[in-house]
């Protein structure tokens, strides 16, 4: 896992909307789908501050996605 980046991160995306988990391998917040459900199966995750545990939620543009595992990230889903 990348744990270089601490705090917040513009997420540009090029379309409507991206998949949690894919918005969380893009954002090299975790390495593979694997971590990716684990880490929302564990609670770890937050989608407009909810508790997301699906993987394949959809987050659009707009959205602020934020991960607690050690380091937090809080990432800003923007067009």
């Amino acid at each position: 896992m990348d744990h270089g980046h601490n705090g917040r991160m513009d997420i540009s995306i090029g379309e409507d909307m991206i998949r949690l988990g894919q918005l969380l391998k893009f954002a090299n917040v975790v390495s593979d789908g694997a971590e990716a459900k684990f880490l929302i199966a564990t609670g770890a995750v937050r989608v407009d501050g909810e508790v997301e545990t699906q993987r394949g939620r959809q987050v659009h543009p707009g959205s602020v996605v934020e991960v607690n595992s050690g380091n937090s990230v809080s990432l800003h889903v923007v067009r």
